[in-house]
C-alpha cells in the first residue's frame, strides 16, 4: 500500500511513531507501508534529530513563537475549538504538546471558550460517566461496525471504521460505496498488510458479517476466521457491547461530519484521512490519561500471510466436507453447519456430553450438533 501524495506528512509521522514501540521489527514495518528499509530509517533518523520539522521535504515555519501575546495565544485557542471542536482539557494538553511553555489551566481555557460564544452553559449538562474496560495489549480485540450512511451531493457514504480496543487507535476510516462483504474484505486486506493481524474482531450482527442467531457465519468472517482472527459479535439490540466503537461514531460525527458537506465518496475520503491522523496523533484522549492513541499502539506480529496456508486437523478428528447448502452428513443424519463454509472442510470433535460434538473450521468452534436428535 505505497504512500499517497496527499497524506505524506502524516504517513511519515506515523511510520515514525510505531517505529518506536517496543519490539517492533523495523524492516517489516517499512514493508508494510511500501518503502524499503533505507527509505524508513532517514526518517526515522530525521524525526529523532529534528522532530516533526524532519519530516518535511523542504523548510517550514515553526508551530509557534516564544513571545506569544496573551490575545495571540486566546485567538489560537479559539481556532483550535473551531478546527477540532474540542473542549478544555484536550485543548490544554494539545498546546503543551505544541510546546507553548504558559498554557492556561483547562479552566481558563473553558471560560475562553463560553467569553468567544463556543461553549454555551447547558453543553455539559447530561454526561455520563461510563464504566470502561479494555484488553491489556494491542491487536487483542479490534471492533468493527459501519456508521450511520448519510448523504454527499454525490450518492451516499457509509463510513466504515475499524478500531482497536486497547489504544483507541483508528486503524481505519473508510467512505464506502455499499456495505457489502466484498467491499468490507478489500479493505481490511489493506489494513492488514499495514497493521498484521489481530487476535479477535468483534462486530454487529447485521450483514456482512452476521445472518440470523443461529449462521452466524457470513463468507466475510469465514474468511478472517481462515486468517486465525477470532470472532465474535455484540448482544442483539445491545449496541453498547461496542461501546469503544460506538464513542468513536460519536467523535467522528461532533468533529467532522457534522461541520461539511461532502461532494462525493474522494472528498469524503481526503477529510476521513486527515481526521483519522488528528485523532490518532494529536488529539488527546481522555480513557488514556489525555495521551494521545498512538502512544499506546504498535502493529501486530503477525503478519497476513500470502497465499494462506492449508486447512489441516488432528489425525483423530472425524472430517466433513461442507456441502452446497451448508450441511454434512454425519451417522447417518444432515446437519445444517452454514451455506458460509460450503466447500471447506470442517473437524468433529466429541464433547463431555454422550452424543454432543463440538465442529471446528480450522481452529475455531463454530457450533456444536447433537447426534441423539432425530433426521
Amino acid at each position: 500500500m505505497p504512500w499517497k501524495e496527499v497524506s505524506l506528512m502524516s504517513q511519515r509521522k506515523e511510520l515514525v511513531m510505531l517505529s518506536n514501540q517496543p519490539g517492533i521489527n523495523k524492516s517489516e514495518l517499512c514493508r508494510r507501508y511500501g518503502i524499503s528499509r533505507k527509505t524508513g530509517h532517514k526518517w526515522m533518523q530525521r524525526y529523532h534529530a529534528q522532530g516533526e520539522a524532519g519530516l518535511q521535504d523542504q523548510p517550514r515555519t515553526p508551530h509557534h513563537t516564544p513571545d506569544k501575546t496573551a490575545e495571540d495565544l486566546e485567538q489560537l485557542i479559539v481556532a483550535l475549538r473551531d478546527q477540532c471542536g474540542w473542549g478544555g482539557r484536550k485543548l490544554h494538553r494539545r498546546l503543551c504538546d505544541l510546546g507553548y511553555r504558559e498554557v492556561p489551566h483547562p479552566s481558563t481555557i473553558t471560560s475562553i471558550l463560553k467569553r468567544h460564544g463556543r461553549i454555551f452553559p447547558l453543553a455539559a449538562d447530561g454526561r455520563h460517566v461510563w464504566q470502561r474496560f479494555e484488553h491489556a495489549v494491542p491487536n487483542q480485540l479490534w471492533q468493527m461496525d459501519f456508521k450511520g450512511h448519510f448523504a454527499m451531493q454525490d450518492g451516499r457514504c457509509h463510513p466504515l471504521t475499524v478500531l482497536d480496543d486497547h489504544s483507541r487507535f483508528a486503524l481505519s476510516v473508510q467512505a464506502c460505496a455499499n456495505e457489502q462483504g466484498q467491499t468490507v474484505r478489500a479493505i481490511l486486506t489493506q489494513v492488514f498488510q499495514r497493521y498484521g493481524l489481530p487476535e479477535r474482531m468483534t462486530m454487529d450482527n447485521g450483514p456482512p458479517w452476521g445472518s440470523d442467531r443461529v449462521h452466524v457465519h457470513t463468507p466475510l468472517t469465514v474468511w478472517l476466521l481462515r486468517l486465525g482472527i477470532g470472532v465474535s459479535h455484540s448482544r442483539p439490540y445491545h449496541p453498547q457491547t461496542q461501546g469503544k466503537d460506538e464513542r468513536f461514531h460519536r467523535t467522528l460525527n461532533q468533529e467532522l461530519l457534522c461541520r461539511h458537506t461532502f461532494q462525493h465518496l474522494a472528498h469524503c475520503q481526503a477529510h476521513f484521512d486527515r481526521w483519522r491522523y488528528r485523532y490518532n496523533f494529536e488529539r488527546p484522549h481522555e480513557a488514556l490519561q489525555m495521551n494521545v492513541p498512538a502512544s499506546r499502539y504498535r502493529p501486530s506480529p503477525r503478519s497476513l500471510p500470502a497465499p494462506l496456508p492449508p486447512i489441516e486437523y488432528a489425525a483423530n478428528s472425524v472430517v466433513r466436507k461442507v456441502q452446497e447448502k451448508g450441511h454434512i452428513h454425519f451417522q447417518g443424519r444432515v446437519f445444517s453447519i452454514s451455506k458460509a463454509f460450503k466447500g471447506y472442510p470442517v473437524a468433529l470433535q466429541p464433547m463431555p456430553i454422550e452424543g454432543m460434538f463440538a465442529v471446528y473450521f480450522c481452529t475455531h468452534k463454530v457450533t456444536e450438533i447433537d447426534i441423539r436428535t432425530s433426521v
